[in-house]
This record gives structure tokens, C-alpha cells and sequence, in this order.
């Protein structure tokens, strides 16, 4: 269902999803009834879905897939099944007599100016601006003190918002531009280039571009990154054959270069590439998973330009941040769980050359550069620390930062006399500060005006053992005049893959749920990268247990010190948090009252074959691995362990129909599935956006909608009449 779903009448849609000679169907409908205790609870009568004969078969064992129907995202079908789920879904939240009430906080709340660090390109500072509710932040450029003037406005991509600018790369001199738009959310973009003064496109628009950087080789041309176009489903087909191209302006998309990939021997699922700033070397990145890659570079200079290889083997990350003249500089964790910055010479830059330039230390490390310097932005459980550095790899300072929390930045061109950053935690709105990288002065730039004071908030760490003794810090944030009395509503949102850390950042949704009187609470568990690759590892393949572990560990401390109790808890987390929150909620129903898994891996059996699904088999294993490892996937795959009478937590999966990233057939099947072994009164709902993907470039008017459907039903299902 990729395509916009027309909204049926329910007789007909139900007739739809069943042909008449398979089980008699039901409509789907919400009504009230009211309890002994005077109360009033939902009553939810679930389209029956048509049950299918699949089977597959994993090392000699059968498995069972009823609703493998729902995959085919083109069936007329699956779209009436989508239709039919939306409006039980919608009718549903259209009982809740505060959900408008939330919705209008929401978007009260949000609508306030924000304003992205401005940076130079060519005669012109370009920077980023939202009023408020526009659905994208509009790009604007002025000249010295000349007043500011729209360069690009995604708002006008698209009549409803849906089209959004998925990235902005200038050429040398700025005088041309190349931006990719991306259309329902979907990763598919496409590439415009433009005269930065006419405004006029240069050459014809580049498509089938997916997984890509866009990076200029003079003003000549862009190298950029695509797929063959599927033969199937472009949505959902396998997309397994990686390649780099390079295309020079004003000649047709079919006499573009490859510069990498398209054969067997450079065949992978991930390939980009990037020119270095002085436009000297292309470094090219290829990998097969999400973790690890190997690392090209080519003297763009040199007579003959031949690939010469860095890393030939994938068993690291390795990344190159810039060069000054031969001498590369490329941060890595090989041999450093924690990461290093090393040095080593063009002409013999295997690793059995390169020199520490910044070493491993306890704490996690990522580079970045500007203004002549190295900026080293460290993790200390989970929050920031930044010192700088010179390129001859000496110490220049600490800098200081105005809080505990998250800071990003510290980056831009090297004859920049001043840099930008940004600092966020959970009660602290993200503000824009400016540096000077040689005094060490900071001074702010922009704070946005929130309606929100964090001196009536608190957010604190804490440290909590995890089932197998292991010690995860969580953040625990709300308003200050709370009391740990068990009663407050609660949501614990957790990740736990793929290398990823949840650092602490302000959210105009989390800032409604606490002025509400509710309590957010982020683990960071093991599968992310707080602690480095040990971290990471720890989480991954048949060490996934330990995410699911921690999480629960997580929840159980949140109850145990009375922050909340199972009965006001709700368990949030989105794609492979999505995954854990499915896990968790099929094997300990009873910790929560909600559970909101968001574009979820949910069938951890056949993940890997969805478009690039593949690629994450580094973290969690495939089913055709082994036997063993099939086993594991099916002793805690969501789809596959949900069991028949079980009173499961309130749920609502959320989706969208344009995601191609976690294609959403694993969110229709795991509904499908809790809605036909339902044991108990709690909700099993799904709400499927349309024309939206996975979430990257989701307008604000769908944002705060769908933020204000998951409030509402999480507070509804926690017992809140009213929010008198």
C-alpha cells in the first residue's frame, strides 16, 4: 500500500479483506461500556483478518506465516486491511475526550521560532529558520548586513507538506547547488542542481539515489550514490548492489561514471563517497552491514587516478576527516573500542602505518574540525565533553559548556574565525552558541523563546543493575514538584542497537508529557554505543537478550523506587526500538499498561529480506545463518511469540505506508497477530500514517498529530478521564 489509501466505507472494506468463500469478517468497532466501579472503558471489536496457509521451513522445523499477505505493499487487499485498521484506530482516539486538548498544547507549545547556525558558501550566509509550525525549516542566505531572502522553501515542494529537503551541498565557490528531496518519506531521493544566483536548474534531475551523501569535485560535477530500480515493489524489493557514481553537470544521468560497485568484486550494500575539502582525494566507504566497512581513497590529482585501498576488510569502522596535503587523518576504532584519531601518509596508508594522533581513552570519541583545529567530543556516560586540539595532535583546551548535557558542532571550513554549537539536554531547549577556536570564548548566538522554564524541572542520572549485575545509567526527567508516590504516569523509551547513543535532548512532546504530570525515563542499554564497541557487541546477535534485559531492569527500578507502578508505566521506542518494545511486552505482559512500538523490526525471521534489511545482520543475525541462530531469532522474534489468551499491555503499533526502511509489514503482521489471539480488554490497535516513511522528513502538522494520538491514548489506557 504505497500508494495513497482511499478511504473506504466500513462494509466495504471489511468485504474487501476477506473474499467471501474464507472466515466469516466482523466490523470493527469501538464502543463504551462502564464498569462496576462507574468508570468507562473501551470496548474495541477488531476486523478479522484473513488468515493464509504459508509455512516456511528453517532447518527442518516449520513456522507458520498466516498474514504473509500483508506484505505485498501493491494489493488492493493490504490497502483495504490499511483502511479498515486507520479507522477502528481513528474511532478509537476520537473517544478520548481530551485528545484535542493535548493536540492543542502540542502545537501551542511547538509553535516558536527556531534558527539553524548560519555557515558561509561563496559571497552568501546561508542559515536554516522555522516560525513555528511550518512544516520544513526554510533555507535562507543574506549578503554582509543585507536583509535575509528565501533560498529554498520545502513548504512549497508540496501541496500537503509531505515532500521535504533530504540535503544541501554547495560547490567550492557557491556558485552552484545540489539538493535532494525525498517525497512520502520514503529514503528514495532526488537530486536537483541549481545556479545559486538565476535559480535556475543546471541539467536534468538525478533519481534512483538512496543511502547517499552528495559531495562536489570542483564545480564540474557530484559524485552521489544509488540502487538499480527494483523490478518489484519499490518500497519494499531487496536492494543489495551498492554503487558510487560520479555525474558531470549538463550531460544525461546515463553517462554517468561508476566509480565503485556494479560487480561482484566491489558488490555491497552500503557505498558513498566524499572529496576532501582541499578537493585532493575521493574516499570511498563500502560495507556490507551497519558496522564495519572498508576504506578507498583516490588522488583526484594524481595523472592516473587509481583506487588505492586503506582498510581491505570490514572487521572496523574507519572513517577519513580531512587531510593537509598527503597526510590523512581518519578516526577508527580498530584496535580501539573506543575510537582514535590517527595520521598516516597517502602514499602507504595501510594501518600498518598509522600513528596515534589522539589515542583511545575510557571514554567513547568522535572528531570533528574547523577553523584549523580538532575538536575530540567525548561521552561520559552518556553526556558531553569536548576538548581541542592542534593538527600536530597537542592539547589546546577543555571547553567549557553550559551544562550537563548534549553538545554538537565544532565544525566548519578551515579559515573559519568562528564556529557554532549546539547544547540540548531533557529540560534545556537546544540554543545555538558561538565560538572563537582561539581565545576559547563562547557567547550565545540563539536561544529559542519556549514556553517551558527548566528551573521546574528535574532530570537527574541514575545507575540501576541490569539481570546479569551489569550497571546502565538512566536519565530520569519531570516536573520538580512531583512526588514518588508510584502513581505518576510514566514513559520508559528505550533503543539499544546498531551502535547508537541517547544522549540528552529536549522534545517539545516530552515537555507536554511532563507538564502533564508525567515522568520520561531514557536507559541506556547495552546494543548502543555509550561505552564503545564493547557496548555495542554486548547487545548484538546472540547477546540480544541482554537489551531486553536491561530494558525490563530499567522498568523494574522506575516500580521499585516508586516513581511508578506496572498500572502507570508505558514502554516507548521506535525501528529497533520498536523491536524492543515489541520483545519486552511479549515476554513480560505484565510489567506495563501501554506499550507504543513504533516502525519496529517485528519479524525477525524474514527482516532481511526487505530492501535493505540485509545489512543489519551484524546486530542481529539472520535466520538462514544457522540453526542456532534461527533458534535464538524465534525464541524472542515479537511476531512469532505472541501466544493466544495472553492480556497483553494497551497497545498501539505505529507505521507508516511509505516506509522503507522497516518496511511496515512488520508492524500490519504483529497487529494482525495481537488482534487474533487477544486475551484480554486492552486495546490492540494499529495507526498507519499515509504518504509518510520511517520518520526522516515527517512535516510538523503530522508530527504533532501523531504525538498527540500516542499521549492520549497512553494517558486514556492509563485510567485519565480528564486533565482537570
Amino acid at each position: 500500500m504505497y500508494k495513497p489509501v482511499i478511504t473506504l466505507v466500513a462494509v466495504a472494506v471489511i468485504a474487501a479483506c476477506s473474499p467471501a468463500n474464507d472466515t466469516q469478517t466482523q466490523s470493527s468497532q469501538v464502543t463504551s461500556e462502564s464498569t462496576s466501579q462507574g468508570s468507562t472503558m473501551s470496548v474495541v471489536s477488531y476486523p478479522e483478518t484473513r488468515r493464509g496457509d504459508t509455512v516456511d521451513t528453517y532447518f527442518d522445523q516449520q513456522v507458520a506465516d498466516p498474514f504473509r499477505w500483508l506484505e505485498d505493499d501493491r494489493s488492493e487487499e493490504t490497502a483495504a486491511w490499511v483502511s479498515a485498521q486507520n479507522e477502528l484506530t481513528f474511532d478509537y482516539l476520537g473517544q478520548i475526550e481530551f485528545r484535542d486538548d493535548i493536540r492543542e498544547r502540542i502545537a501551542q507549545a511547538w509553535n516558536f521560532e527556531r534558527v539553524g547556525a548560519p555557515f558561509e558558501e561563496g559571497d552568501y550566509t546561508y542559515f536554516y529558520r522555522n516560525d513555528g509550525l511550518q512544516n520544513h525549516f526554510i533555507v535562507y542566505r543574506q549578503q554582509g548586513d543585507g536583509e535575509p531572502e528565501v533560498f529554498l522553501d520545502p513548504n512549497e515542494f508540496s501541496e500537503d507538506g509531505t515532500t521535504s529537503l533530504a540535503g544541501l551541498s554547495f560547490s567550492p565557490d557557491g556558485s552552484l547547488a545540489a539538493y535532494a528531496t525525498s517525497a512520502g518519506g520514503s529514503d528514495w531521493r532526488t537530486i536537483y542542481i541549481i545556479d545559486t544566483e538565476t535559480m535556475e536548474f543546471v541539467g536534468d534531475p538525478l533519481v534512483d539515489v538512496k543511502f547517499s551523501g552528495i559531495s562536489w569535485r570542483g564545480n564540474e560535477g557530484v559524485y552521489y550514490s544509488k540502487y538499480n530500480t527494483p523490478d518489484g515493489s519499490r518500497l519494499s524489493e531487496l536492494t543489495d548492489q551498492h554503487m558510487l557514481y560520479y555525474h558531470a553537470l549538463n550531460t544525461p544521468q546515463a553517462e554517468d561514471t561508476l566509480v565503485f560497485g556494479g560487480s561482484d568484486e566491489q558488490k555491497h550494500r552500503y557505498v558513498s563517497g566524499r572529496v576532501t575539502d582541499d578537493g585532493r582525494f575521493l574516499a570511498i566507504s563500502a560495507a556490507n552491514t551497519t558496522s564495519g566497512n572498508k576504506l578507498f581513497i583516490v588522488d583526484l590529482e594524481a595523472d592516473e587516478s587509481e583506487l588505492v585501498t586503506v582498510v581491505d576488510n570490514e572487521d572496523s569502522n574507519v572513517g577519513l576527516l580531512t587531510n593537509d596535503g598527503s597526510t590523512l587523518f581518519i578516526q577508527t576504532n580498530k584496535d580501539a573500542p573506543n575510537n582514535r584519531l590517527v595520521q598516516v601518509d597517502a602514499s602507504a596508508p595501510s594501518s600498518d602505518n598509522w600513528q596515534d594522533l589522539i589515542a583511545e581513552t575510557d571514554n567513547v570519541l568522535n572528531v570533528s574540525r574547523g577553523a584549523g583545529y580538532i575538536f575530540a567530543r567525548y561521552m561520559v556516560d552518556a553526556v558531553s565533553k569536548i576538548e581541542q586540539y592542534d593538527f600536530a595532535g597537542n592539547k589546546v583546551r577543555d571547553i567549557e559548556l553550559p551544562g550537563v548535557g548534549s553538545a554538537g558542532g565544532f565544525s566548519g571550513k578551515d579559515d573559519a574565525d568562528t564556529l557554532y554549537f549546539s547544547f540540548t539536554n531533557y529540560v534545556t531547549p537546544a540554543s545555538t552558541f558561538a565560538f572563537n577556536p582561539d581565545t576559547g570564548d563562547t557567547e550565545l548566538y540563539f536561544s529559542p523563546s519556549v514556553d517551558f522554564d527548566p528551573d521546574n524541572y528535574v532530570s537527574e542520572q541514575v545507575f540501576y543493575t541490569s539481570q546479569d549485575g551489569t550497571q546502565i545509567p538512566m536519565i530520569i526527567s519531570y516536573r520538580n514538584d512531583i512526588e514518588r508516590d508510584g502513581s505518576n504516569p510514566t514513559i520508559l523509551y528505550g533503543y539499544g542497537g546498531f551502535n547508537v547513543s541517547l544522549t540528552p535532548s529536549f522534545s517539545v512532546t516530552n515537555a507536554v508529557w511532563m507538564d502533564l504530570g508525567g515522568i520520561y525515563a531514557v536507559p541506556n542499554i547495552r546494543g548502543g554505543g555509550e561505552y564503545g564497541r564493547a557496548w555495542h557487541e554486548a547487545g548484538i546477535q546472540q547477546n540480544k537478550q541482554n537489551v531486553f534485559d536491561d530494558f525490563i531492569a530499567a522498568a523494574e527500578y522506575l516500580i521499585d523506587n516508586n516513581y511508578t507502578s506496572s498500572e502507570k508505566l508505558a514502554l516507548r521506542g521506535g525501528s529497533n526500538g520498536g523491536l524492543l518494545v515489541g520483545a519486552v511486552m511479549t515476554q513480560r505482559p505484565e510489567l506495563a499498561q501501554v506499550a507504543i512500538p513504533a516502525v519496529g523490526v517485528l519479524d525477525m525471521l524474514r527482516y532481511h529480506t526487505f530492501t535493505a534489511g540485509a545489512g543489519w545482520a551484524h546486530d542481529y543475525g539472520t535466520s538462514a545463518q544457522s540453526e542456532e541462530m534461527f533458534e535464538y531469532l524465534l525464541g524472542y522474534s515479537p511476531l512469532h511469540n505472541v501466544e493466544e489468551g495472553v492480556n497483553y499491555p494497551a497497545t498501539m503499533i505505529t507505521t507508516a505506508d511509505h516506509d522503507d526502511r522497516v518496511v511496515p509489514a512488520h508492524s500490519f503482521k504483529f497487529a494482525a497477530e495481537l488482534q487474533a489471539k487477544d486475551g484480554g480488554q486492552n486495546p490492540q490497535l494499529i495507526r498507519i500514517d499515509v504518504n509518510a516513511g520511517h520518520g526522516a522528513g515527517m512535516p510538523t502538522s503530522m508530527i504533532i498529530d501523531q504525538a498527540a494520538d500516542v499521549l492520549s491514548f497512553t494517558l486514556f489506557n492509563m485510567g485519565v478521564e480528564s486533565l482537570d
